[in-house]
């Protein structure tokens, strides 16, 4: 297992990675809207998955992999009326490659954010 941190997404909250790999997976911590600094973005749920998508990015990008590598999301919702609008900005980062995806709703969230999200994406090149 080889642990992946990259200083362009948000620093782990607790005694976590942001992300791991395991042969040639890469499996993402929960990302909130936190910026590379650490600040909570408290932005509405479109304004919030944005952030959330830079940080997995750029975690993805650290471990040789992408958003279009990507094979399967978990989502957590605060608020299940935050749906339509989260799925309008999630489908901007991904087009026409459709990971699986499941989506949840929870009581909260860390920072009492709106929006989680975890992936598994495959790597794309050897580190």
């Amino acid at each position: 297992m080889i642990l992946i941190a990259s200083q362009n997404a948000a620093p782990a909250i607790g005694a976590y990675s942001q992300a791991v790999q395991v042969d040639s997976l890469i499996y993402t911590s929960g990302q909130i809207a936190l910026k590379s600094d650490g600040s909570f973005i408290d932005g509405d749920i479109a304004t919030q998955t944005q952030q959330v998508f830079l940080n997995l990015k750029n975690i993805l990008e650290e471990a040789g992999s992408s958003l279009s590598h990507v094979i399967k999301t978990t989502v957590f919702l605060t608020d299940m009326q935050n749906f339509e609008n989260f799925n309008e900005a999630y489908a901007k980062y991904f087009g026409t490659h459709k990971p699986a995806r499941s989506t949840v709703a929870v009581k909260a969230l860390p920072k009492n954010a709106l929006v989680e999200i975890e992936c598994v994406a495959r790597i794309s090149k050897t580190l």
